[in-house]
């Protein structure tokens, strides 16, 4: 049996500040919508995000309201300029958790995150 990524789903407490991160500050196409479910166009893997209380209702998942990150995981974009694309995004009042560093294997990677906490890597290509 083979696994293929189709996509990743966050749980979110505001639609309107998690939209206008993902749409309108890191600039991705937005896919689909129905109520609070949002589909981003991000290539091979759809990134998605919905509320916790519409996860609680309509799934019956038991997603704790209180909860703003997890430090567990991270998403990653990679881009070609991860330097300009960190001052593009500081600019735009992002919060930049850590700068850009060149890795022992010459990739290039810092870290911001989005309204909810999820660390978010930007990174050049290995």
């Amino acid at each position: 049996m083979k696994l293929a990524m189709k996509y990743i789903i966050l749980y979110v407490r505001n639609v309107e500040e998690t939209m206008h991160f993902y749409r309108d500050v890191l600039q991705l196409p937005v896919k689909m919508q129905v109520d609070t479910y949002v589909e981003f166009d991000t290539g091979m893997t759809t990134l998605s995000f919905n509320t916790r209380e519409s996860v609680r209702q309509d799934i019956g998942l038991d997603v704790a309201e209180n909860l703003m990150a997890s430090s567990t995981f991270e998403i990653g974009f990679v881009v070609e300029d991860v330097v300009a694309m960190i001052e593009h995004l500081r600019q735009q009042q992002v919060v930049i958790a850590k700068e850009p560093v060149v890795k022992p294997w010459g990739q290039t990677v810092a870290y911001i995150t989005d309204p909810d906490g999820h660390f978010i890597e930007i990174c050049s290509a290995i």
